[in-house]
C-alpha cells in the first residue's frame, strides 16, 4: 500500500527528499519525485524536510468520521507521546477532547506496551538469542527485513505495543468496537493495514497532526476541556516507550539480567550503522532498543510539533510516569508472537561498461570528474549512475552537469550571435560582454570589464532606461567612433538591477540600402530623360504634320478652284 506520495507538479528540482532518504526509496522521473513503495520504510522524514509541502499522506480521517456518523463505537489507542506533543493544562483534558469528538473510550497504547515488556523480559531470561533487536518501531522492522535481512533472526519475535493494544481492546470488547490508533507515526499505518501478519488488530490510524486540525475545525480547545480519566489501568513505566531509552528502562524496571548489555540507538543513520556492524559480527550479547526517529516517537513526523525540543518532550513524558489513573485490574491474554523474515530488496546491478556509459552521459569521463558533491541526493557519482540505471534518478539531477550544460548553452548562444552584447550596471561599468563584442572592440574580456559603456557609445539611452525602466527597441545609431551603423536595444534587468545593451551591426545593410536608393534615383533620372526626349520627338512630329497638312490644303484648294473654273468656261 502507498502511505506517502508526492503531489504532481509540486517538486522544484531541489532533491532534498532524495538527500534525506537514507534508503533511497524515492525515484525522480520527468523532474517529479515518487515514492518507491517496496523500498520505503515509511519513516516519514521526507514529509519533514520537503520545503514545497509536496508530500501527501494517505489519511483515514474521513473513514473515522463516517464511522462516528454511523454510531459505531470507536476506542482510541493513544500513544503516550501525546504527553509531549499536545497542548493542555492537565493530560485528562485530551481524553475529554476526544470524547467530545464522539469516540467511545480512550486508552493508552502503553497498556499494550506492558505486554511487550513482559515478552522482552522472557527473551532476556531465556538468553537464547545472540542479540535482541526490539520490534516496536515498524520502520526499524522494515529496515531490517528489507535491507539487513541476515539480522531477521535477531529481531524479537514480538508484536508492537500498538498491535498488542489493538488485540487487547478487541478481546475486552469482544470485537464489537473499532480501534483507532492515535500517534505521531506514519509507519504505523503501513503496519496496521499493510502487514498481513498483524491484520485486524487496528482498524484505522489518526495522527496528531490530523487530530489538531480536526479539533480546530470543530471549535474544540483542549485547554477548555474537563479532565477525564483514561479507560485503562496505569501503565506506569511503560509510558516511557516513546522516549529514547524508554524501552530499556521499562524492561529493566522489573528485571535485571546480566546476560545482555542494554543499548539504545535512535536515528536512521545510527540504526544503519548499528546493523552494518552487526552484519560484520562485531556485536553480540546486547538488548538493542532501536528507533528510526531521533529522540524516539515523541519526535515522530506526524506529531505536529516534530521539531520541538527532544529534551523538553522527554522531561514532560517522564513527569507523568508515576501518575495513577485507574486501579490495576486483571487483563486477558493476547497473542504476542510475530516472526520476521527476509524481504530483501533485489535491484539490478549494472555492468562496469553500462555504468561507464551513464557516467559519460553525465559528463564524468575520469575519476577527477566525479565530484561526489551529493547535490543530487546520492553520496557519489557512481551511486547516482546506478540509480539512473535502475530508473530511480535522471541524469539532469546532477547539479554540476546541469550548470555546465546551462553555461555551455548560454555561452554558445551569446558567442554565436553577431550582435555586440553588454551588461551594464548603474555606474555604467561593463559587467559582462560576449565574444563578438570583445573581437569587434579588439579587447580582452578582462579589459572590457574594467571599462565603461560611455567609452564606446553615448550613454543617454542607458541612463534613461535605468530611470524609466522602459526599454529602447531597435533605435538606429550612427556610431562614427566605432565605424558602424547599429540598431540599439536597451533592456532593464530587474533581478540584477542592470541593463542589457544589444548593438546589432547593420552597416552593411544600410550601405546596401543607400546603394539601392542611389540606383533608384539614377533610374528615375534616366527615365525622365527618356520621357523628355519622347516629348521633343512628339512635338517635332506634330510640327511636321502641321506643315504637310497646310501644303495639302493649299494644293487641294487650288485643284478645286481649277476644276470649278473649267466647268464655268464650258
Amino acid at each position: 500500500m502507498k502511505v506517502i506520495d508526492f503531489r504532481d507538479a509540486s517538486c522544484r528540482h531541489c532533491y532534498k527528499c532524495v538527500r534525506n532518504c537514507s534508503v533511497k526509496a524515492i525515484s525522480v522521473k520527468n523532474a517529479q519525485a515518487h515514492i518507491i513503495t517496496e523500498n520505503c520504510i515509511h519513516c516519514g522524514h521526507c514529509l519533514e524536510v520537503c520545503p514545497q509541502n509536496a508530500k501527501t499522506f494517505s489519511s483515514d480521517l474521513d473513514r473515522i468520521k463516517s464511522w462516528l456518523r454511523q454510531g459505531t463505537k470507536i476506542v482510541v489507542s493513544i500513544a503516550p507521546s501525546y504527553l509531549s506533543v499536545l497542548s493542555y493544562d492537565k493530560p485528562g483534558q485530551v481524553v475529554d477532547a476526544l470524547l467530545r469528538l464522539g469516540f467511545y473510550e480512550v486508552r493508552e497504547t502503553a497498556e499494550g506496551a506492558a505486554y511487550v515488556t513482559r515478552e522482552y523480559q522472557k527473551l532476556i531470561k531465556e538468553g537464547g538469542m545472540k542479540n535482541i533487536i526490539t520490534t516496536c518501531c515498524p520502520s526499524v522492522n522494515d529496515l531490517v527485513e528489507k535491507y539487513y535481512p541476515s539480522l531477521a533472526s535477531q529481531m524479537a519475535p514480538v508484536v508492537s505495543p500498538m498491535i498488542a493494544h489493538g488485540r487487547l481492546i478487541k478481546k475486552i470488547y469482544k470485537d464489537t468496537v473499532k480501534v483507532v490508533f492515535l500517534g505521531p507515526c506514519i509507519a504505523k499505518k503501513a503496519e496496521a493495514e499493510g502487514d498481513e501478519r498483524v491484520a485486524g488488530a487496528i482498524d484505522a490510524i489518526l495522527t496528531f497532526d490530523e487530530l489538531t486540525e480536526w479539533l480546530k475545525a470543530e471549535g474544540i480547545r483542549i485547554i477548555d476541556c474537563e479532565e477525564k480519566a483514561l479507560g485503562n489501568p496505569n501503565p506506569e513505566v511503560n509510558r516511557l516507550y516513546p522516549v529514547s531509552g524508554g524501552i530499556v528502562k521499562s524492561v529493566l524496571a522489573e528485571e535485571e539480567a546480566e546476560n545482555y548489555k542494554k543499548v539504545y540507538v535512535d536515528g536512521l543513520n545510527a540504526c544503519m550503522e548499528l546493523f552494518e556492524s552487526m552484519e560484520r559480527d562485531e556485536i553480540s550479547g546486547c538488548f538493542l532498543e532501536v528507533n528510526i526517529c531521533e529522540g524516539g516517537c515523541i519526535k515522530g513526523p506526524a506529531s505536529h510539533n516534530w521539531n520541538r525540543s527532544f529534551v523538553k518532550g522527554k522531561l514532560k513524558v517522564e513527569s507523568y510516569v508515576p501518575r495513577e489513573t485507574a486501579p490495576r485490574q486483571e487483563t486477558p491474554d493476547v497473542e504476542m508472537e510475530k516472526h520476521f523474515c527476509d524481504r530483501r530488496i533485489k535491484e539490478p546491478v549494472p555492468s562496469e561498461r553500462e555504468l561507464s556509459g551513464i557516467l559519460h552521459a553525465m559528463g564524468k569521463y575520469t575519476k577527477e570528474d566525479e565530484l561526489n558533491c551529493g547535490a543530487c541526493g546520492y553520496p557519489s557519482c557512481r551511486a547516482k549512475a546506478e540509480a539512473v540505471y535502475r530508473n530511480k534518478a535522471e541524469i539532469s539531477m546532477c547539479l554540476p552537469y546541469a550548470l555546465a550544460q546551462a553555461e555551455s548553452m548560454s555561452n554558445v548562444i551569446l558567442d554565436a550571435t553577431p550582435n555586440l552584447n553588454f551588461v551594464v550596471d548603474r555606474e555604467l561599468r561593463i559587467r559582462e560582454c560576449n565574444k563578438r563584442a570583445q573581437e569587434f572592440l579588439n579587447i580582452s574580456r578582462e579589459e572590457a570589464l574594467e571599462s565603461y559603456i560611455f567609452e564606446y557609445i553615448n550613454e543617454e539611452d542607458v541612463e534613461e532606461v535605468f530611470k524609466e525602466k522602459a526599454p529602447v527597441i531597435r533605435k538606429k545609431l550612427d556610431l562614427k567612433e566605432l565605424g558602424i551603423i547599429a540598431l540599439e536595444t536597451v533592456v532593464y534587468i530587474e533581478k540584477k538591477d542592470c541593463v542589457l545593451v544589444i548593438l546589432q551591426d547593420v552597416t552593411r545593410e544600410e550601405k546596401a540600402r543607400e546603394q539601392r536608393f542611389k540606383q533608384k534615383l539614377e533610374t528615375m533620372e534616366i527615365a525622365q530623360q527618356v520621357i523628355n526626349k519622347q516629348m521633343m520627338v512628339a512635338q517635332e512630329i506634330a510640327g511636321l504634320l502641321g506643315e504637310t497638312t497646310a501644303e495639302t490644303k493649299v494644293t487641294l484648294t487650288k485643284l478645286r478652284d481649277s476644276v470649278l473654273s473649267e466647268e464655268e468656261g464650258d
